[in-house]
């Protein structure tokens, strides 16, 4: 076991690859965590055990997902990803903190490229979780208030979305840094990765229909009133 933590430590590569790259990437998350950074509700969690609990076996489960990839290359990872339960259960700016916790995990051990972490973290979860939130909520406010607009668009659409965002952000990133090249991107990556919408949509969708049955006090802004007419 020694020998194998070991050797996982000494294949991680501990240098900046890309200084200017990462440098801007880091700088540009440090800008977007200061903008949604939420004060209150992380005061709330930080006052209450049991959703510290929650969110620990939630952030948990998350990086066991992350952890069963299909490698394309180094950087190209096919995982799920299970960010539209998270945002739906923490609100998505807390849901944003959070997810850097798996981002570290993901870059350390799978990327094995720590300096990676601002870019990915920005790009392949902050970004996807803010574009999940927009849907979600003007799904609230244009569609019909039942339980079935919540499952279907909250959670089975919104995270076929989250995972094309996922991928598209992540894959212009290497692009434009020139990590990878457009034809490996799009032949290598991105057309395998359509493969992986209809499980993450299905699999956020049953997450979401097993919350709202068993425990519906779990998902930040869930209302009977709202979603079942009750008065």
């Amino acid at each position: 076991m020694a020998e194998f933590w070991q050797n996982l430590w000494g294949s991680i590569d501990w240098r900046f690859t890309f200084i200017f790259a990462d440098g801007v990437a880091s700088a540009l998350l440090a800008i977007w965590l200061w903008i949604v950074w939420p004060a209150e509700a992380m005061l709330s969690l930080m006052a209450d055990k049991e959703r510290q609990l929650r969110a620990l076996i939630t952030l948990s489960a998350i990086m066991g997902l992350w952890l069963f990839n299909a490698g394309v290359h180094d950087l190209l990872q096919l995982h799920f990803l299970g960010l539209v339960t998270l945002m739906l259960m923490f609100s998505w700016r807390l849901a944003s903190v959070l997810a850097l916790l798996p981002c570290a995990f993901y870059c350390l051990l799978v990327l094995k490229q720590p300096g990676l972490f601002g870019a990915y973290a920005l790009m392949g979860v902050c970004l996807p979780l803010y574009l999940a939130f927009i849907i979600h909520n003007r799904g609230f406010y244009w569609l019909p208030g039942n339980v079935f607009v919540l499952i279907f668009v909250g959670g089975f659409f919104n995270a076929g979305v989250s995972q094309v965002s996922h991928q598209g952000l992540w894959s212009l990133w290497l692009w434009v840094t020139g990590m990878q090249s457009a034809a490996v991107l799009w032949q290598d990556y991105f057309s395998l990765s359509v493969l992986m919408v209809f499980p993450e949509a299905l699999l956020n969708g049953m997450a979401v229909t097993l919350l709202v049955v068993y425990r519906p006090q779990w998902l930040s802004d869930y209302s009977d009133r709202h979603y079942l007419w009750r008065k």
